[in-house]
């Protein structure tokens, strides 16, 4: 089962005990995959979904507000994995249009006047309508994406303007003839899902990018660790090969006694990194060790050796 069904089963099966609460859910949910059905003079709702929970919350809402006949098919999809497809509907008739002027399905004014959405809750409500009917979320193990896609352009700018007032920074792009709410980052998926109420979902996902963090910050102190290491080998590489190379070619009992004393002193600590050498240096200090190595590096580049610096 994908995360986004077990979120929205999550969701599912929240208890509410408001009404408004419960019709802004609804019109979240129907102005995202809703279907208006006209038989006569009077009009019907359609709804569809894979999600059988999801399919008993819609039934729920609908017969615990509204005096309205309902009925439930279901069927066999046709693609490949052959689900369940359950359609929630609502007959025809003079009292479904009690409904339909009190969610304004058929408003052409923006949700953000709509009465229902005036209070905080509602609108995570709302939120959380619009998701059950039309959303999506990775596992959080891949890539952190959470999209919501509808064909209406201007309901999806409704649902950017209420995600922003929850201070998510959600964005919107377009595909083909969709129009597509998203969130790509962690952080703001799991705000998210604490709005919309998922908050078990919410602390699975918090576990994973935890988890993610730590493994990614062990990965980068190894990987500083590893260049430094790098550097401290290939320094005492090109030190040790400049010694030897000033043995070879000059001598070094023809040194200063300073250098001569540092030479050997190198020679017989060749794993030693420069801070290790300090333990070993009578009273000289790192920053006096490093002089007098690259005043041996000078010496042996001017008898001719080439030397490669560190990058």
């Amino acid at each position: 089962m994908s995360f986004s069904n077990d979120v929205k089963n999550e969701l599912s099966r929240l208890e509410t005990n408001a009404p408004c609460c419960d019709k802004a859910e609804l019109l979240g949910v129907l102005r995202m995959s809703g279907a208006i059905i006209i038989r006569g003079m009077n009009i019907g709702i359609h709804f569809s979904t894979e999600n059988a929970a999801l399919a008993r919350r819609v039934l729920q809402i609908l017969k615990n507000n509204y005096q309205v006949q309902t009925e439930v098919v279901i069927t066999r999809s046709r693609r490949l994995k052959k689900n369940n497809r359950y359609q929630v509907r609502v007959i025809p008739s003079p009292k479904v249009s009690v409904a339909m002027t009190e969610l304004q399905l058929l408003s052409i004014e923006s949700d953000l006047k709509n009465p229902i959405l005036q209070n905080h809750c509602c609108k995570r409500a709302f939120l959380r309508g619009a998701f059950l009917g039309g959303g999506s979320i990775s596992r959080p193990s891949s890539d952190y994406h959470l999209e919501m896609v509808t064909e209406n352009e201007d309901f999806a700018q409704t649902i950017i303007k209420i995600m922003h007032g929850f201070s998510l920074k959600a964005k919107l792009t377009d595909r083909k003839n969709d129009f597509i709410v998203y969130l790509k980052d962690g952080e703001g998926i799991a705000n998210f899902l604490s709005v919309i109420g998922a908050h078990n979902s919410m602390m699975e996902l918090e576990n994973v990018r935890i988890l993610k963090e730590m493994r990614n910050n062990v990965n980068r102190v190894v990987n500083c660790e590893t260049a430094n290491l790098n550097k401290v080998v290939k320094a005492v590489v090109r030190q040790v090969n400049c010694i030897k190379y000033i043995d070879s070619h000059l001598g070094l009992g023809e040194l200063p006694p300073k250098l001569q004393e540092m030479a050997q002193l190198r020679m017989n600590y060749q794993e030693a990194s420069l801070n290790e050498l300090v333990e070993y240096a009578d009273g000289l200090g790192k920053s006096g060790i490093n002089h007098r190595l690259k005043k041996l590096e000078e010496i042996a580049i001017g008898l001719g050796m080439e030397v490669e610096k560190n990058k």
